[in-house]
């Protein structure tokens, strides 16, 4: 069975943005400096230069722009995880915290290295991505995990196993939703982590690459990992999710796009800040789109992430 949902509405977003203050959201995973090229086109593949009109460094990284969007939602973010102690390290964390978001578990080793990323955008907002993931070390044990009990919901990406791991076992002995940004990794991780998963949301390359295909047909067959929910985001054809065995839809919402860097981990930051209040999945899918939907407008990753009043008056105006 096959429903297709319209975007939400009405009672279910009617005191979301004064419950906002109230939503914790702890993020684990990836923080990266972003140094972004706008170009005219994208690489052919072959040995080639090509000239770029505008250069940024900007802070990046999945769970850490997912921190970012709970932030500017109005929601309380912490941001857990790793980086070098060099100059991209500290740069990544001082920007975090002007965002407000609490970075008491975002811990810089001496000994490590931060993770940059190279990302290259045209002018459609399609974009090529190279990121050096760091190195630091893998160990979780020095995460406060006393903190989760004051989190509305958690999130993680899979670029730190360990550490997410810790974070969703204590989550789930507390009852608090945990959500897996199911971005490309190795099999073994997902294999690690959906058991401990409430709600996965994975990306079209990701879930292509740990099953072999893309189709919505795919997310039904992950029931084995007793996920509550199994999602996947296709960009400007919107996501789709298997809930109590049912396939659903949200189609996106359309906007003029300026650049789809972030637009994912937008869309997970909104998805948890929404489970966080209690919203229910169609919902929260709904308001997850649109955040994401508005973010693309902007170039850069977080930029263009919209408040809570601003996403909420976009969905009223394109029911």
């Amino acid at each position: 069975m096959t429903k297709s949902t319209n975007s939400g509405s009405g009672k279910a977003f009617s005191d979301l943005a004064s419950r906002a203050k109230r939503i914790r959201v702890i993020c684990l995973g990836l923080s990266a400096l972003d140094q972004i090229w706008r170009v005219d086109r994208l690489m052919s593949g072959e040995s080639e230069k090509i000239r770029s009109f505008d250069y940024a460094t900007l802070g990046g990284g999945m769970a850490a722009n997912a921190a970012v969007a709970v932030a500017r939602l109005g929601g309380s973010a912490a941001f857990w995880g790793r980086g070098g102690d060099d100059a991209a390290g500290h740069e990544m964390r001082a920007a975090l915290a002007a965002e407000g978001i609490d970075v008491e578990n975002f811990r810089l080793f001496a000994d490590g290295r931060s993770s940059v990323s190279g990302v290259i955008v045209d002018l459609t907002g399609e974009r090529q991505i190279v990121n050096f993931r760091g190195h630091f070390p893998e160990q979780a044990d020095w995460l406060q995990l006393d903190e989760i009990a004051r989190a509305s919901a958690v999130l993680a990406d899979p670029r730190w196993p360990d550490g997410a791991v810790a974070l969703f076992n204590r989550a789930r002995a507390q009852g608090i939703p945990a959500i897996l940004d199911g971005d490309v990794a190795d099999a073994a991780i997902f294999e690690r982590l959906l058991p401990l998963t409430d709600h996965a949301v994975f990306s079209e390359p990701a879930l292509a690459a740990f099953t072999g295909s893309a189709d919505d047909a795919e997310l039904a067959k992950l029931k084995r990992f007793n996920c509550r929910v199994v999602a996947v985001t296709r960009g400007h054809h919107g996501v789709s999710w298997v809930e109590n065995g049912t396939l659903h839809r949200q189609a996106a919402y359309p906007v003029g796009v300026v650049d789809t860097t972030g637009a994912g981990d937008v869309f997970h930051g909104a998805y948890a800040f929404a489970l966080g209040a209690g919203l229910a999945t169609a919902d929260a899918m709904s308001f997850a789109a649109a955040t994401a939907a508005l973010k693309c407008k902007h170039a850069g990753g977080r930029a263009g992430i919209p408040t809570i009043p601003d996403t909420l008056a976009f969905m009223r105006t394109n029911q």
